[in-house]
């Protein structure tokens, strides 16, 4: 069942809903949409990391990264195979704490 409507929300939202009196109202996703609204999670997520200010940008850093960790798993693989592959490119072609911009070749 896909629904148009609705979002993916994290796991314990339907038991937060229920708690402050609501009925709400959800399905599974299969794998196929599951994978989709990740994707359009991902966009929302990393969209209210840019519009945040510095007091909430930690956190919504942390929505990402646990939609990155989703994604992840949904591509069948962990988080430590995740931060092995990212520290496998850091290490070949460095990380971003250098602040180096580029503009082009001489």
């Amino acid at each position: 069942m896909e629904s148009a409507g609705g979002k993916l929300v994290r796991d314990r939202i339907p038991e937060i809903i229920r708690a402050d009196g609501g009925e709400p109202v959800t399905y599974r996703a299969e794998p196929d949409e599951f994978r989709r609204r990740l994707r359009d999670k991902l966009r929302e997520e990393v969209d209210e990391f840019l519009e945040a200010d510095d007091a909430s940008a930690v956190e919504e850093l942390a929505d990402i990264l646990e939609v990155v960790y989703a994604l992840a798993a949904d591509l069948g693989t962990t988080t430590d195979a995740l931060e092995t592959t990212r520290a496998t490119k850091a290490a070949a072609r460095g990380a971003f704490t250098d602040r180096t911009v580029w503009t082009g070749i001489a």
